[in-house]
């Protein structure tokens, strides 16, 4: 897949191979650091755009902060990453899939599992800022 970013008026093309559960490919920090956060989330989730919403309300398409860090949940602290997965509920399940959720695509690559398994279910706290978006879909 090549992910065309467009920012301060230059394109920049990358190349970004699929993970084992079949999108994009894992420990792309770099890319994120360099470009456009919300364009990444946005490519990643161009087939279920409902989730690129998701992640506008839960995180305002940031996965760290200008500090490095990972951004954690204010609310709940084990929220983690651009797609805010709570790590006490989901961390195990997530390793044992070999994802590390520090990671914004793995983040990212759980979360379209989380969708594929629950929908938008795992996000119905932030359902108010996303939920009139008449992309939004539960099951």
């Amino acid at each position: 897949m090549i992910l065309a970013l467009f920012t301060a008026g230059t394109v920049s093309a990358v190349q970004l191979p699929e993970t084992s559960y079949g999108h994009i490919a894992r420990s792309r920090e770099e890319i994120v650091a360099i470009n456009d956060t919300e364009a990444v989330v946005r490519e990643y989730f161009k087939d279920i755009p409902i989730m690129a919403e998701v992640a506008r309300c839960e995180s305002t398409f940031k996965h760290r902060l200008a500090d490095g860090s990972i951004l954690k949940g204010r609310v709940d602290p084990a929220d983690t990453g651009v797609m805010q997965i709570n790590k006490r509920y989901h961390e195990k399940t997530a390793n044992a899939m070999e994802l590390d959720l520090d990671d914004i695509y793995q983040n990212m690559e759980y979360a379209r599992y989380l969708y594929d398994t629950q929908g938008t279910q795992p996000w119905s706290a932030s359902m108010p800022c996303w939920g009139g978006n008449t992309l939004a879909a539960n099951f």
